[in-house]
């Protein structure tokens, strides 16, 4: 008589098993493209049937969506977290441009070049572009209004001052499916650079 002891199958809960599909769909997303995203596929790297899958996501187009937002969210939250004890709007914004070059944030710039072609196709997914945007937008301009307010920063306009930032970061993400690695350091440093001279703060403030 064997002395094994068959444990029971532990069954996941139905936010756990979601939060398990849309993370498996986002890292394909970010290694894959947003195109590879199906039913079937999400189910091949779960090792469940796509029947599972489609009971969370009755279409592709749901969890193509929601895989974006999740790794768009997630990026987010590691390039300027919401919170920052201790650390002052310079050196969050320092940090966060510090992390907006290399293969990592490459990644995630396919990945929104990837989403927004798409987007002009896929209304749901139109909706979650936009709702990300907005979030990266409302992220850097708070720090913006912080520094402004605590007097490190000098601008009339925190709001602008956000998109002329990211509109140059997002010219510089456009490059990542041809690299930019032979880019004169001019033009790999030009969002710190224009940080810097639209906050009012001197050459190398932000370079840290």
């Amino acid at each position: 008589m064997s002395s094994s002891v068959q444990r029971p199958r532990v069954r996941k809960s139905p936010a756990a098993r979601r939060a398990e599909i849309v993370d498996a769909a986002a890292a394909v997303a970010l290694a894959e493209g947003l195109e590879c995203i199906t039913l079937r596929r999400i189910g091949e790297e779960l090792g469940v049937r796509p029947g599972l899958i489609s009971h969370y996501f009755p279409s592709a187009e749901e969890l193509v969506a929601e895989a974006f937002g999740s790794a768009a969210s997630g990026e987010l939250d590691t390039l300027l977290p919401e919170e920052s004890p201790g650390a002052t709007p310079t050196e969050r914004l320092a940090r966060f441009l510090a992390r907006t070059t290399g293969e990592p944030y490459d990644a995630i710039s396919r990945l929104w070049i990837n989403a927004r072609h798409l987007s002009r196709y896929r209304p749901v997914l139109r909706d979650r572009v936009t709702e990300q945007e907005a979030a990266w937008r409302g992220r850097l301009e708070g720090v913006i209004r912080e520094g402004v307010e605590r007097d490190e920063f000098r601008t009339s306009d925190p709001s602008l001052t956000t998109i002329q930032i990211l509109v140059v970061l997002d010219g510089l993400g456009a490059h990542a499916n041809t690299g930019t690695g032979e880019h004169p350091t001019a033009v790999t440093r030009m969002a710190v650079a224009t940080a810097e001279r639209e906050l009012g703060l001197p050459e190398g403030a932000l370079s840290g």
